[in-house]
């Protein structure tokens, strides 16, 4: 199995900056791509941003400039710097993996627990 574990999240000033890691563990062969997604109260979830894993990335419109993702293959992490921060990015951020667990084997999506990031005016 594999599990992703979120943290980072919390109550920040719209202005400021928060970073959020997600950590995958348990059987693992690779990653593909990795990336962040958030869901607002009464809204859909949508993608934050996108990594792979040779390292292009790709972002929703109203986040680029202010967030920057990245990872460690090393660590099986996932980075969200976030910056700028204002209260529409107000949501929980869940992340997700494309992982392999076994050499040849089917790549299967993984999402973590969710961690809260609220933005105050």
């Amino acid at each position: 199995q594999v599990q992703l574990v979120e943290s980072g999240g919390g109550l920040v000033q719209a202005g400021g900056s928060l970073r959020l890691s997600c950590a995958a563990s348990g059987t693992i062969f690779s990653i593909n791509a990795m990336g962040w997604y958030r869901q607002a109260p009464g809204k859909q979830r949508e993608l934050v941003a996108r990594i792979i894993s040779g390292g292009s990335t790709n972002y929703v419109d109203s986040v680029k400039g202010r967030f920057t993702i990245s990872r460690d293959n090393a660590k099986n992490t996932v980075y969200l710097q976030m910056n700028s921060l204002k209260p529409e990015d107000t949501a929980v951020y869940y992340c997700n993996a494309g992982v392999t667990t076994r050499r040849f084997g089917t790549t299967n999506t993984y999402w973590g627990q969710g961690t809260q990031v609220t933005v105050s005016s």
